[in-house]
């Protein structure tokens, strides 16, 4: 091929591809595609000290939670208060109607146990022994033991006068708690014995 012919075949291949070019550029954009709307944000405000509480916006798909109401004052009521628990009672002491006693002569080392009544003198030697009262320990106590009120006076044969030489509660458990002083004698409680009749 000549130098002409290649010329004529360059400027028409120049040519064709400037007409695609002015297609290209003639042609009209693809259409865009519209993009979702954002969410709206929400909206937390930190309330300062001191001031009022600020309202958090609620989320534009949901309704606003209303606000519940305070319970009324009147609503209330106030129980009492509980009453206080009495003490229990203690129990009462069995009483019986007569003690038993022992006594001994420190001289001659006699003992001798005997039995008297409540409220009848009874003697012993030259000691006259009165019981008041005797009685046992409840059963809510924590040991078990007799007790008696006695009074002891010493007045030897022949002798008007009387002088008490012991007045007071006499323990069975603890004999030497209170003892009777006297020189020559020595007496103690061993036990209460007869039920007394209930009052």
């Amino acid at each position: 091929m000549n130098g002409r012919a290649r010329l004529m075949l360059l400027l028409a291949l120049a040519g064709a591809s400037v007409a695609g070019l002015g297609l290209a550029q003639n042609a009209p954009a693809p259409a865009a595609t519209p993009a979702a709307p954002a969410p709206a944000p929400t909206v937390i405000t930190i309330p300062t000290p001191g001031a009022a509480p600020a309202q958090v916006a609620a989320p534009p798909d949901e309704a606003p939670i209303p606000a519940q109401p305070k319970p009324s004052q009147q609503a209330v009521t106030e129980l009492p208060p509980p009453a206080p628990k009495a003490p229990a009672e203690p129990l009462k002491r069995p009483r019986y109607a007569a003690a038993v006693l022992q006594g001994v002569d420190k001289i001659t080392a006699e003992t001798l146990r005997f039995e008297t009544k409540v409220g009848e003198p009874v003697r012993y030697k030259s000691l006259i022994v009165t019981v008041h009262a005797c009685e046992g320990t409840a059963t809510d106590e924590g040991m078990t033991d007799a007790m008696a009120h006695l009074e002891v006076q010493s007045r030897p044969e022949g002798v008007a006068a009387a002088r008490t030489v012991y007045r007071g509660w006499m323990y069975a458990s603890s004999p030497s708690l209170h003892p009777v002083e006297h020189s020559v004698y020595d007496l103690w409680l061993i036990a209460c014995k007869t039920a007394a009749p209930a009052a």
